[in-house]
């Protein structure tokens, strides 16, 4: 009987231990990104064309309008990435925030207050007034360095403009180094030629911070307001369609298969784009079972992200459409990938 019951229990530590090992190597960890669009406070920032979003601007944007959206938008970012990771998302980049009243009193949020969430934000000159920022949850993800790239626009007739910058952010994940650009680049009234200034520039920076540190895992993300498969994104960055394309240094962009199949973050004229991208470097590809790598991504739908009726029903269910509140969440889907380890 004895020896039964020294079997017994030998068996039950080989099995935790053998457990023990296998939640080790499948630990996975959520990134994410989400145009929260216009985040915007009640009051005027000097220097920024922010009328629209005062309570006697254009919007009639009150105080409850602004702590539904806060509500809304915190519900989403909660729920983004637990459909593989019930604690969320690691890291979240943002974008179209006012200000950092704006980020303080989204984690402040209750969804987001429960995790501890933090913030990084460097106030950019965009003349609108919109920055990009860095949701995190430090117990997952701690931050090394923060700066703010300027965005330069080129030519002589855009003398003078200014526009969001690339907030890159460098930090650890599982004992790895991490770096995360967020971005939003200028808008389709501009044109073409501005985004794909956009990704030369996102490709000077990725080049740079991988000759710094050959192996940091590096994803670069944002509204592209471009589609994968458009000159800014597949010629000027370089984000290739397949992980076979990528070569040592290059990046693979996963979302070009998935706008092919027929899904997008934001829709036009009745159809699909798909401008919020996680763009990953080739040392998050086909790496060892010991680091981190990618392990999958999507397009992140819920029901109440969605209209469901009147003319723009199956798009995203926005803060304003026509002049009318919907009290909706943003124009556009958000999106995650998810890496294990």
């Amino acid at each position: 009987m004895r020896k039964i019951s020294l079997l017994v229990l030998a068996f039950f530590l080989i099995s935790c231990f053998g457990t023990a090992k296998n939640q080790k190597r499948q630990a996975i960890y959520g990134i994410g990104f989400y145009n929260l669009e216009n985040l915007f406070d009640t009051c005027h920032d000097d220097g920024k064309n922010d009328y629209e979003f005062l309570p006697d601007g254009s919007y009639q944007w009150t105080s409850e309008k602004y702590v539904n959206k806060l509500h809304n938008m915190a519900r989403a970012l909660a729920d983004l990435g637990t459909d593989r990771v019930p604690e969320g998302c690691a890291a979240i980049g943002v974008a179209e925030v006012e200000n950092a009243k704006c980020l303080k009193d989204l984690i402040n949020e209750a969804p987001l207050k429960a995790r501890n969430y933090q913030f990084v934000h460097i106030e950019g000159p965009d003349q609108r007034g919109i920055d990009c920022a860095l949701l995190y949850n430090p117990s997952l993800f701690s931050i090394r360095n923060v700066k703010l790239i300027p965005y330069i626009y080129t030519r002589k007739e855009d003398a003078g403009r200014q526009t969001r910058g690339f907030l890159v952010v460098s930090g650890t994940l599982d004992n790895e180094h991490v770096t995360i650009i967020v971005n939003h680049l200028p808008s389709r009234g501009a044109p073409s030629y501005c985004r794909e200034d956009g990704g030369s520039q996102l490709k000077v920076v990725k080049d740079s911070l991988m000759k710094d540190d050959p192996a940091v895992k590096l994803l670069i993300m944002g509204d592209m307001n471009d589609d994968p498969q458009d000159a800014s994104m597949a010629v000027c960055l370089g984000a290739k369609r397949e992980i076979s394309e990528v070569t040592e240094g290059g990046l693979y962009n996963p979302w070009w298969n998935v706008l092919a199949s027929g899904t997008g973050t934001l829709t036009y004229q009745g159809a699909w784009n798909l401008f919020d991208q996680i763009i990953l470097s080739s040392t998050l590809l086909n790496q060892p079972a010991n680091t981190l790598q990618l392990s999958g991504y999507q397009v992140f739908r819920r029901k109440y992200l969605i209209q469901h009726d009147g003319p723009y029903r199956g798009s995203p269910l926005r803060t304003h459409s026509g002049g009318k509140w919907l009290n909706g969440y943003s124009d556009h889907l958000p999106t995650v990938v998810y890496l294990k380890k």
